[in-house]
């Protein structure tokens, strides 16, 4: 038995490893850069949104402004061609023209003020925009690059695994199956380890020191049999 439980140990190194691989391939650095990269680009993306919704709301109210401007500065223009042209002679008509113009002429100042200040509005939120689309453009890249590097290692981890998958299923081959059984049942609810070493006169699972008798009975162990630490409940090998 001596012979099955060191096979056991052999096992136990191997399923150990391929646990240690799992664990690497789920938590690869390059997932944590991806995970930081992605979250960035959910922020500027948001970021950016809101200011296209920005803009395009000031976009609709220079617009409206240039619109009315050339409307009142066409009115102006047309009044004054009467004014000038000789067309109208009385003066109560001159004067309400006049009037009139004074009155367009003081909107088109405001509305020409209106679009100035839109546009040293919109100005700012183009520059924003411009430096969200190049960020974002170059959190593209980093992300293309990462998902490169992370094929990779994943493609390294999986032919490390397939290999000691391969070693562990030739391991298991050799280790009498009512054995085998019992340590997958102890390794699935101890953690990942089923068997442990006992070294000098403690375990190597649970850390903790067996008493005289208790060594006693494991170094006196019979064929077929097996002990299980009292501690931890892990099949013990001497």
């Amino acid at each position: 038995m001596s012979g099955g439980l060191q096979g056991l140990l052999a096992v136990q190194d191997l399923d150990i490893g391929l646990d240690q691989l799992r664990h690497r391939r789920g938590h690869l650095p390059e997932r944590t850069e991806m995970a930081v990269v992605e979250r960035t680009v959910s922020e500027l993306e948001a970021e950016l949104v809101g200011l296209e919704e920005e803009r395009e709301r000031l976009g609709r109210q220079q617009a409206a402004a240039e619109t009315e401007l050339a409307a009142t500065e066409s009115r102006v223009a047309a009044i004054d061609r009467r004014l000038y042209g000789g067309d109208v002679a009385a003066a109560r008509d001159l004067q309400a023209m006049t009037a009139e113009v004074a009155h367009l002429k003081e909107r088109a100042s405001d509305l020409e003020d209106t679009v100035l200040a839109v546009m040293g509005e919109i100005e700012p939120l183009d520059e924003r925009a411009g430096e969200l689309r190049r960020r974002l453009d170059e959190l593209a890249a980093q992300r293309a690059a990462l998902v490169e590097s992370l094929a990779r290692s994943v493609a390294s981890l999986d032919a490390d695994a397939a290999e000691r998958a391969a070693q562990r299923e030739a391991a298991a081959a050799a280790v009498d199956e009512s054995l085998l059984a019992t340590y997958e049942k102890l390794r699935g609810r101890l953690g990942g380890i089923g068997v442990a070493r006992l070294v000098g006169n403690h375990c190597d699972g649970c850390h903790l020191t067996l008493s005289a008798v208790e060594l006693d009975q494991v170094r006196h162990l019979g064929e077929g049999q097996i002990y299980t630490c009292e501690q931890c409940s892990r099949i013990l090998v001497p």
